[in-house]
């Protein structure tokens, strides 16, 4: 019930002081002992609460993903595992596990999808878990998406065959590790917001991801914002915020 619906079942007598204090209570936040659940997050932010899954045993995975369930709300598990999956899936048997990205989903209440697309662009094919993240998010709100793999700038013939397709995205996320310069090439060549995702692929000198970082960081093309290495979730997400302006 809402809160609305709470106060009418109170006033009618149906429900007594205890009950609905709990009930109310209930529709903002739920305290499971290892986690506390914000469960009026989409109501103030446009999106439900996302479960953040590593170092979260299975069971506290599950528990979560039940109480989310239980309270009609959307559901996303970042960084989590096909043993997590498992747990969930015996109590919520509709949740879908994407073992490349590593995310569960299970959707209630489908979004309405957006007439404006997202371009989820990927220098190299060992990127794709973390554009995979970055795109299973977009789409987990509501962004259609379209990805475009592997036309890192070793090859750049590869990126501007691909060019005027990547144009007709509203925003454009684009995935790199090593050196992370196509950020930056495709920086100068859209007119679109490009949102810079470093990856921490790359051999010793790349140290996990920092170089790429750094090299975003510096772009030299305009309208290039950075995330975090390996955010994939943060950079879906924030796609999608623009995407729905």
């Amino acid at each position: 019930m809402n809160v609305a619906q709470i106060l009418e079942a109170f006033s009618a007598g149906t429900l007594s002081v205890e009950e609905a204090e709990a009930a109310i209570t209930g529709n903002f936040y739920q305290d499971l002992g290892h986690s506390t659940l914000d469960m009026d997050r989409k109501r103030r932010t446009g999106s439900h609460e996302v479960i953040y899954g590593e170092y979260k045993t299975p069971g506290q995975i599950a528990e979560l993903v039940v109480a989310m369930h239980a309270g009609e709300q959307n559901v996303m598990v970042t960084r989590t595992t096909a043993e997590a999956f498992d747990a969930v899936r015996s109590a919520v048997p509709e949740a879908i596990f994407h073992a490349e990205a590593g995310l569960i989903t299970s959707v209630k209440h489908p979004p309405q999808k957006l007439a404006t697309r997202v371009a989820v662009v990927t220098a190299g094919t060992s990127d794709r878990p973390v554009a995979e993240e970055a795109a299973l998010t977009a789409e987990f709100l509501g962004s259609p998406v379209e990805r475009i793999s592997d036309v890192g700038v070793a090859g750049v013939h590869r990126l501007l065959s691909r060019v005027e397709h990547i144009r007709t995205a509203k925003v454009v996320v684009v995935v790199a590790g090593m050196e992370g310069a196509l950020p930056s090439v495709v920086g100068g060549l859209v007119d679109k917001p490009v949102i810079a995702v470093p990856t921490s692929i790359g051999y010793g000198a790349s140290f996990s991801g920092i170089a790429a970082l750094l090299g975003m960081l510096n772009s030299c093309a305009s309208g290039v914002s950075v995330v975090n290495i390996d955010n994939g979730f943060g950079a879906g997400f924030l796609a999608h915020m623009i995407n729905r302006l």
